[in-house]
């Protein structure tokens, strides 16, 4: 097992599949860990490329007992990472508020950063701003905090039960729930802080290219906001799935790979 030292003095765990200076890291969404990308990894490590996947602070295997669980301290991890496996270009790939931390650690990369792929993300913001129709309300994510702090193992089951639009069997659903217990009740923070994020800016202004996947019944992130990527910036392309909801690398995992990969080809 591989963990990341952090300068707050925590360890991250990741995973690191290959070799070279070139890689795709995966960063997961909110309470699960590098587990949902089983449907996708041992595609891209036939693939050829270097594949790299990290635990956010808070969930999966890396440490609980974070102080700062931000999604800024997770973007200073991925950058971290990127760092002691000395790597020199990388494509970053967020799915739903792994999003905003690979807006945020390819901002952080520069030209390290040569390509940006949101699967379902929770950027450029995630609830409604007086100029930002789009997303659910401070309200609604209010309700979501108070519903996790006084049931979360229920919660967190209908939870699991909605990632997807299309139907999935109950294992997949139970895949889900495990995941997301593993995580700590502290990774709450994480998710409160998307009722503030605002990144329009940020990711309006990156200079790499962009893969923005949208799942058109996703109701988790709400999909004007991943088609905002393709209308707001001159280098984002978006690909969508129809009936897709929360997870396209399950409901429609062959497209999504077919996609991923031809975005890999022409930037990494």
């Amino acid at each position: 097992m591989s963990y990341l030292a952090t300068h707050d003095g925590g360890n991250v765990y990741y995973e690191n599949y290959g070799s070279g200076q070139s890689a795709i890291i995966l960063v997961h969404g909110w309470g699960m860990s590098v587990r949902t990308w089983d449907h996708v990894l041992p595609d891209l490590v036939t693939s050829g490329y270097r594949v790299v996947l990290l635990d956010h602070r808070g969930c999966g295997q890396t440490d609980k007992d974070f102080a700062d669980m931000s999604i800024n301290a997770i973007a200073g991890d991925v950058v971290a990472l990127a760092r002691q496996l000395d790597l020199t270009r990388v494509v970053l790939n967020g799915w739903s508020l792994g999003g905003a931390v690979v807006v945020s650690a390819a901002a952080a990369l520069k030209q390290a950063c040569v390509g940006l792929v949101l699967t379902g993300g929770a950027s450029p913001v995630y609830t409604q701003k007086p100029d930002f129709p789009h997303g659910g309300t401070n309200d609604d994510m209010q309700a979501t905090l108070a519903a996790l702090a006084q049931d979360r193992v229920n919660f967190l089951n209908g939870l699991a039960k909605i990632i997807c639009a299309k139907p999935v069997s109950p294992a997949i659903e139970n895949w889900f729930e495990q995941i997301f217990l593993q995580s700590s009740p502290m990774a709450a923070q994480t998710l409160g802080e998307l009722a503030v994020l605002d990144q329009r800016e940020l990711l309006a202004g990156l200079t790499m290219p962009i893969l923005s996947f949208v799942g058109d019944q996703d109701g988790f992130v709400a999909p004007d906001i991943c088609r905002w990527v393709g209308r707001n910036n001159p280098n984002a392309q978006v690909v969508e799935f129809e009936g897709v909801g929360h997870a396209p690398f399950i409901e429609a995992q062959q497209d999504y790979l077919a996609a991923l990969n031809n975005f890999l080809k022409q930037h990494l």
